[in-house]
């Protein structure tokens, strides 16, 4: 484990906001993240200590940079400001991976020079508007996508053959079109310009198929220390029945496939689905199939039709779970419950939920998968307590559910969150409030109404709103 202080402190740190802890050595970085899993998730079970990286530099796989044009007129890329769309301009990042962020430099030289313009989110006119880099650390393939504002591509086949002839080592290179007002990175559409329209990528020894929109784990090198941990949690021998929840492209499903009788990989992402299912072909696995559905009630119908789950793998998103997926996990009583997480606040609040209702926590596991900012991902064994040794149905009615823990779809730090990862704004427990009461969904009973009739207040600003309303329909609750 490195035991130096960190590299040359990052002269972006201060406008960039994105690693919240560069200025800790990496032993301390470790340590802070460990205690707030143990302050967090303690009181559950004993939390092992964290497992850090060898080498925590230039781990990330996937890079993007946003493109824009300053006001003398200079093409910049770089990464949002913390809070701002305002655009820090970054040749290099101790995060990202530097092949990638050679190819995004050259990308902006190669503007200037093909006389192309850069995406203005004011006025909705120009041409690009961010890269998308994704690298396979085991097999070297790389794929550039570029997202422009609009499909029409001046020189597209000189542009494409000037960017290979810089960077060889591209094997593929797809246009995005996002023309929308919106703090999403993809658009619908894409064309594929070179190769196949995909890389691959080998973890665990199997090989994934990775297309621009598929979600596949940033950090490789501690995704195998975090998935070798789930595996050993679940004590696999070959005979169980699986159910990877919110399987994505199937990783995780297809780790378990390797010890388990057979896996069902459950997802909604219809194209997280024809990838899954691309997978399995790919690497020969027999014993996984993957369906297209809500998870929750997927399992609700197993556990009605009478069928059984030994062991439930769960990775949800920064959101964590709801009371209807959790629900639905108890009522099909699977004997062990492995949970991966990427946000131990969110965890620390469904643990409590199951933990109340028959499941208690047996191993909890920290893993750092992104040194130097504050995120911490964990795995968390749970297995069936005494009372549920017998075969119990269980059946919840939202009368009897203590919503508390899971205020209309999403909490007040959730939404902010939300909102913060895709739009780089700041959003308040008053404008959250306000937003609500706007959609007509339930706040707390005097929640941010002003002290006096005569108090002012300030208002939610529009770009806010739009921001917050976004959040809202993420979670499902408009």
């Amino acid at each position: 484990m490195e035991s130096t202080q960190n590299k040359t402190r990052c002269p972006h740190s201060k406008k960039c906001g994105g690693c919240q802890l560069q200025n800790l050595d990496y032993k301390e970085q470790l340590a802070h993240k460990e205690r707030t899993c143990i302050r967090l998730l303690g009181k559950f079970c004993r939390v092992e200590p964290i497992i850090g990286m060898e080498n925590p530099y230039h781990y990330r796989n996937k890079v993007q940079a946003a493109f824009g044009t300053t006001r003398a007129g200079r093409i910049i890329s770089g990464i949002y400001q913390s809070s701002t769309h305002n655009i820090v301009a970054v040749d290099s990042c101790m995060t990202e991976d530097e092949i990638a962020d050679r190819i995004i430099v050259d990308i902006r030289r190669l503007l200037r020079d093909f006389k192309m313009t850069t995406y203005n989110e004011v006025t909705g006119r120009g041409f690009l508007r961010h890269v998308l880099v994704k690298r396979g650390f085991q097999t070297g393939e790389v794929m550039v996508v570029l997202v422009t504002g609009t499909p029409i591509f001046p020189a597209r086949n000189n542009f494409t053959r000037a960017l290979l002839k810089l960077h060889p080592e591209i094997t593929t290179i797809i246009q995005n079109v996002n023309d929308r007002y919106t703090s999403m990175l993809l658009g619908q559409n894409e064309k594929t310009l070179y190769g196949p329209g995909y890389i691959t990528d080998i973890l665990c020894g199997l090989r994934f198929r990775i297309s621009a929109k598929s979600f596949y784990q940033i950090n490789p090198v501690q995704t195998e220390v975090l998935y070798g941990k789930a595996m050993e949690f679940a004590e696999l021998t070959g005979k169980e029945t699986v159910i990877d929840a919110y399987c994505g492209i199937g990783t995780i499903g297809m780790v378990a496939a390797k010890r388990a009788g057979q896996v069902l990989g459950v997802e909604v992402n219809r194209d997280a689905v024809r990838d899954a299912r691309e997978n399995a072909k790919l690497n020969r696995v027999k014993n996984i199939r993957f369906v297209c559905a809500d998870a929750g009630d997927f399992m609700v119908d197993m556990a009605n039709a009478g069928e059984h789950c030994d062991v439930l793998f769960m990775d949800p998103p920064r959101a964590g779970s709801d009371t209807a997926f959790l629900s639905c996990a108890l009522t099909l009583a699977p004997r062990r419950i492995v949970y991966v997480s990427c946000n131990p606040e969110t965890l620390a609040r469904d643990l409590n939920f199951l933990t109340k209702r028959g499941y208690r926590a047996e191993k909890i596991q920290p893993v750092d998968m992104f040194p130097h900012t504050d995120h911490v991902e964990t795995v968390v064994l749970l297995s069936k307590g005494e009372i549920d040794s017998k075969k119990v149905r269980v059946e919840f009615s939202l009368e009897d559910m203590d919503m508390s823990e899971f205020q209309d779809g999403a909490t007040y730090p959730q939404i902010k969150e939300y909102v913060l990862e895709h739009t780089g704004l700041k959003v308040s427990n008053l404008y959250i409030s306000q937003i609500k009461r706007k959609c007509g969904l339930e706040v707390g009973k005097n929640y941010n109404l002003p002290k006096s009739e005569d108090s002012r207040q300030p208002q939610c600003p529009p770009e806010k709103e739009k921001a917050i309303r976004e959040a809202f329909k993420y979670f499902g609750m408009i």
